[in-house]
C-alpha cells in the first residue's frame, strides 16, 4: 500500500484549477462535496479504497494531497485541514497509512525546494497537530528521521544514532556462533549421520533433512556443518556419488564452497596439506560443484612466484653448463668440486598448492581442469614435478589399455600387468581405437613431454602403439604419407616432443633406443634428420633437467675423446657406445671437431663406434652432413690455393665411416647433388673419398705405364696392378653405394652435374680464385667424374 500510493503520488504536482475552486468555496459547498467525495471511495472496507480489481486508483491520493497543498498555500486555514484529516480517516482502516505516505511525498517535494519556506511551516504544523491522530510507530515507520526531528516530534537526538545501530545490526552484523552456546551433541549426531554405511535407504536428499533438524534443534552454525561434511567427505571419497549431490543442495554458492575450501588451505600455509583435502577440490572441480576461477585465486603461492623460480632454476642450468666448459687453474679441487646448494625440492612441492591440486586432479581422472591449470603456470613446469608426472603416466595407462591390448605385439603368454579404465564416470574414456587416441591422450603426451621417462613400460606401449598405426595404413620410408585419416603426423609430433627428449633421460638404454629406431625407420631421411636437428639443437633449450644432462654428457665425452688411442679402443668405444644410446648428437658433435683438428683420431674413432645402435649410425650420417653445412670455417687455406685440411679430414673420416658401417647415404648424396646444382664443386671431395673406399676405385692423378697396361684388363687385374693402395674386400659396401645411388636416379642426376660443374668450375664459381685452385679444382671434378664413372 504505502509503496503503491506512493508511486501514484509521484506523478502528481500542484493542486489542479478545479481542486482549487473546490477549495475557495470551502465553507459554502467545498467542504461538503469534499465529503462525500472521499466516502464514495471508502465505501467498502474490505478493499483498499487506492487499489480496485488490482489496479491503482488515483482520485483518493489525488484529493487529499490537493487539501494539504490548498492548506499549505493558504486558500485554506491550516486548522481546517488537520480538522478535515481526522475525520476522513474514520472512512477507511488504511486511511491513516495513506495520508502519511501523500505527506512523506509532500515533505520529499518541498525539501528540495528554496522558496516553500512558509508552506514547510504549515506542513509542520498539520503534522504536529495530527500527532495525535497517527500513531507514533506510523510516524516513526512513514516518515525520515531528518523531518521528524525538524517538526518537533523527535526530541531525542539519541534516537538517529539507535536507529543506525539497529540498521548495522539487522542487516550488516553477522550472527556469531560459538562452542559454548553450541552443544557438542549436535556434531556429535552430524559426524554419526554424515558416516554412516551408504546403503539404498540412506540418501543425499533423506540426509539434509535431518541436517537441517540438526541445526535448527541444536543452533549449530551453518557454515561449520558445511566444513564437517567437507571433512567426513575427505576421509571417503570413494562415496563422491552420494557427498556431491548432498554439498550441492545444501549450499549451492559455488562461491561460498570455494571460500570454506580457501579457509581449510590457508590453515596449512606453514605444513603440508593432506593428501585427502586435493583429492575432495579435485573431485568437486570435476563434477562442476565450484569453477577453477573461484577457487585458484586462494591458492599459493602465486603465479609470479612460480614462473620467478622457474626463469632461476633455467638460469642455474645454463650457469651450471658454463661452469663445466670453463677450464679451472684451482689448485684446491675441494673448492672445485663442492655441490651445489640446493632447496630440498620436496619441501617446495609440498607447499605449491597449484602443484598438489594438479596431482589430484590427475588421479581422479580429470584431465581437462588440470590442462586449464597447467596453461595458467609456464611450459612445462607442471609435469616437471615427479608426483604430477607419475599421476599422468597412470592415468595413460588407463587411457591406452584397450588399444594397446589390441595391438602390442606380444604372444598371447605374455599378459602383462592390466590396468582398468579410470573409477569416476567423469573421466575421459580409455582409447579402443588408434584415431580414438587423438582427442585425449595425444594432447596429455604432448603436455607430459620428456617426463615420461619415468615410466618405461608406458614408452614402450606408446611407441608399439603408434609403430602398430603405422603399420596398419602401410606406412613406409621410399611411399608418401597416407591418405585417410591416420597419426603419421601425431607420430611426428610426439617423436619430436615427447619420445627422443624422453630418450636423452634415460642412461644407457640401447632397447628403448632399438625401439624407437624401428619406429623412426619407417619415415624418410628428411623427416628423421628435421627430428634429429631438433632434437640435437632445440630441445634441451626449453627443460632445464636437460640443459643440465647435456652439460654433464658433453664433460664426459671430452674425458673420453682424451684418451682414445689405438690400445684403447675397446674401453673407449664401450664408453662412447654407452653414451650414444641417450646423447647421440651432441657427442658426435665434439667427435667431429676433433676428427677435423686432429686427422690422426680417425682411424682409432671410426674403430671404436662399432658397439653404436642403428639409430646412433643413421644420426652420426645426419651430423657428418650438418657438419658440411654449418661449417663457418673458411675451406680454403690462408694462401688460397689448395683446400683446408679439416675438409680433407672430415671427407676421409666420411669415406672409412661409411665403408665400415651400415649407414644410410642418401642423405649425404643428396647433400652433395645439391651443392652441385649451386655450382659449389668443394664438396667433391667427400664423394671422391666415399666412392674411393666403398668400391676400392682410386682417383689417381698420374698413372704409371704398368697401371695403365693394368687398367685396360678385367676388374681382378685393375683391383690388383690399376691403383697404388691395396684393394680389401668392399663386395658388399659397394652394393649398399649402389643401392643408395638408385634412390630418387641419384646416379644418373650426380653424373650430369659433375659433367656440367666442369665449366662451371672456370667461368662461375672461381672467378677471383687463385689459378692454381681453379685447377685443381676441375682435375678434381674430372677425375670424380671418371672415378664415379667407373664404378
Amino acid at each position: 500500500l504505502h509503496c503503491g500510493t506512493t508511486s501514484g503520488v509521484v506523478t502528481l504536482r500542484m493542486a489542479s484549477d478545479d481542486s482549487i475552486n473546490l477549495f475557495k468555496h470551502w465553507d459554502k459547498q467545498g467542504k461538503h462535496d469534499f465529503l462525500s467525495q472521499c466516502k464514495k471511495l471508502c465505501r467498502t472496507s474490505d478493499t483498499s479504497p487506492v487499489f480496485a480489481d488490482n489496479a491503482y486508483v488515483a482520485e483518493l491520493t489525488k484529493i487529499v494531497y490537493d487539501l494539504i497543498w490548498s492548506g499549505m498555500k493558504g486558500v485554506i486555514k491550516k486548522e481546517v485541514v488537520v480538522s478535515t484529516i481526522a475525520e476522513i480517516i474514520t472512512y477507511h482502516k488504511d486511511m491513516v497509512a495513506i495520508v502519511l505516505d501523500i505527506v512523506n511525498v509532500i515533505d520529499a517535494e518541498t525539501s528540495s525546494l528554496e522558496s516553500v519556506g512558509d508552506a514547510r511551516a504549515v506542513l509542520s504544523y498539520i503534522v504536529k497537530s495530527s500527532e495525535k491522530i497517527f500513531t507514533d510507530k506510523l510516524l516513526k515507520e512513514r516518515l525520515e528521521v531528518d523531518t521528524l526531528q525538524e517538526f518537533g516530534i523527535l526530541n531525542n537526538r539519541n534516537y538517529y544514532t539507535k536507529f543506525i545501530k539497529v540498521k548495522t545490526k539487522l542487516y550488516y552484523k553477522q550472527r556469531k556462533f560459538n562452542l559454548f552456546r553450541e552443544e557438542s551433541e549436535g556434531y556429535a549426531k552430524l559426524i554419526t549421520e554424515l558416516n554412516q554405511d551408504i546403503s539404498g535407504n540412506v540418501t543425499p536428499s533423506n540426509i539434509l533433512e535431518v541436517i537441517k533438524s540438526l541445526i535448527g534443534c541444536f543452533n549449530l552454525d551453518p557454515n561449520r556443518v558445511l566444513d564437517v561434511m567437507l571433512d567426513s567427505f575427505e576421509q571417503r571419497p570413494e562415496q563422491v556419488e552420494f557427498f556431491i549431490p548432498l554439498i550441492q543442495h545444501y549450499m549451492p554458492d559455488p562461491k561460498i564452497l570455494s571460500e570454506v575450501l580457501a579457509f581449510k588451505f590457508s590453515f596449512y600455509q606453514t605444513e603440508p596439506i593432506p593428501h585427502s583435502l586435493y583429492i575432495v577440490t579435485a573431485l568437486m572441480l570435476q563434477y562442476r560443484v565450484i569453477a577453477l576461477d573461484d577457487i585458484y585465486s586462494w591458492l599459493s603461492p602465486d603465479d609470479k612466484v612460480i614462473s620467478k623460480d622457474w626463469e632461476k632454476e633455467m638460469k642455474d642450468a645454463k650457469e651450471y653448463v658454463r661452469k663445466l666448459n670453463v677450464v679451472s687453474t684451482k689448485t684446491d679441487k675441494e673448492k672445485e668440486d663442492q655441490p651445489e646448494e640446493k632447496e630440498d625440492d620436496d619441501y617446495k612441492y609440498e607447499r605449491n598448492q597449484k602443484f598438489g591440486l594438479c596431482e589430484a586432479l590427475l588421479e581422479v581422472g580429470d584431465w581437462h581442469t588440470c590442462q586449464a591449470l597447467s596453461r595458467r603456470l609456464p611450459d612445462f613446469c607442471v609435469m616437471d614435478q615427479l608426483p604430477i608426472a607419475q599421476a599422468m603416466c597412470r592415468l595413460l595407462h588407463s587411457l591406452i589399455e584397450p588399444v594397446y591390448r589390441k595391438n602390442s605385439g606380444l604372444g598371447p603368454k605374455i599378459v602383462g600387468r592390466v590396468y582398468p579404465p579410470p573409477v569416476s564416470r567423469q573421466a575421459p574414456k580409455p582409447a579402443s581405437t588408434f584415431l580414438g587416441l587423438r582427442p585425449v591422450v595425444i594432447p596429455m603426451l604432448y603436455a607430459l613431454g620428456p617426463s615420461l621417462h619415468h615410466d618405461l613400460v608406458l614408452v614402450y606401449k606408446i611407441i608399439r602403439v603408434l609403430k602398430a598405426s603405422l603399420e596398419q595404413d602401410n606406412v613406409d620410408a621410399h611411399l608418401p604419407p597416407p591418405a585417410g585419416e591416420s597419426l603419421y603426423h601425431d607420430t611426428i609430433s610426439l617423436l619430436d616432443t615427447v619420445i627422443l627428449p624422453t630418450l636423452s633421460h634415460l642412461d644407457s638404454n640401447c632397447c628403448v633406443a632399438d625401439q624407437i629406431w624401428a619406429l623412426l625407420k619407417l619415415f624418410p631421411y628428411q623427416i628423421r634428420y628435421c627430428l634429429y636437428g631438433r632434437w640435437k639443437n632445440e630441445t634441451h633449450l626449453q627443460h632445464a633437467k636437460l640443459l643440465r644432462r647435456r652439460g654433464e654428457t658433453l664433460k664426459k665425452i671430452k674425458f673420453i675423446m682424451k684418451r682414445v688411442t689405438k690400445e684403447t679402443i675397446k674401453p673407449m668405444g664401450r664408453h662412447i657406445g654407452k653414451l650414444t644410446h641417450y646423447s647421440p648428437g651432441s657427442l658426435f658433435d665434439y667427435m667431429l671437431i676433433q676428427i677435423q683438428t686432429y686427422d690422426n683420431l680417425i682411424v682409432p674413432v671410426v674403430d671404436a663406434l662399432k658397439y653404436l645402435t642403428s639409430m646412433s649410425y643413421d644420426i652420426l650420417g645426419y651430423c657428418v652432413v650438418e657438419a658440411l653445412v654449418a661449417a663457418e670455417r673458411d675451406r680454403f687455406k690462408h694462401d688460397g690455393t689448395s683446400l683446408s685440411l679439416w675438409l680433407q679430414s672430415l671427407a676421409t673420416f666420411c669415406g672409412y665411416i661409411f665403408k665400415k658401417y651400415s649407414i644410410e647415404l642418401t642423405g649425404l648424396l643428396q647433400y652433395l647433388a645439391n651443392q652441385l646444382k649451386l655450382q659449389k664443386s668443394l664438396d667433391l671431395l667427400v664423394l671422391k673419398e666415399v666412392v674411393q673406399k666403398m668400391a676400392g676405385i682410386e682417383a689417381a692423378e698420374e698413372m704409371t705405364n704398368e697401371q695403365l697396361e693394368a687398367m685396360a684388363g678385367g676388374e681382378l687385374l685393375k683391383g690388383e696392378a690399376g691403383y697404388f693402395s691395396q684393394v680389401r674386400n668392399t663386395k658388399r659396401s659397394s652394393q649398399r653405394l649402389k643401392d643408395a645411388l638408385t634412390v630418387d636416379n641419384l646416379a644418373v642426376t650426380l653424373c650430369l652435374l659433375m659433367a656440367q660443374q666442369r665449366y662451371c668450375v672456370i667461368y662461375r664459381e672461381t672467378e677471383k680464385s687463385h689459378l692454381k685452385l681453379v685447377g685443381k679444382l676441375y682435375d678434381q671434378c674430372q677425375d670424380t667424374l671418371v672415378q664415379f664413372g667407373t664404378f
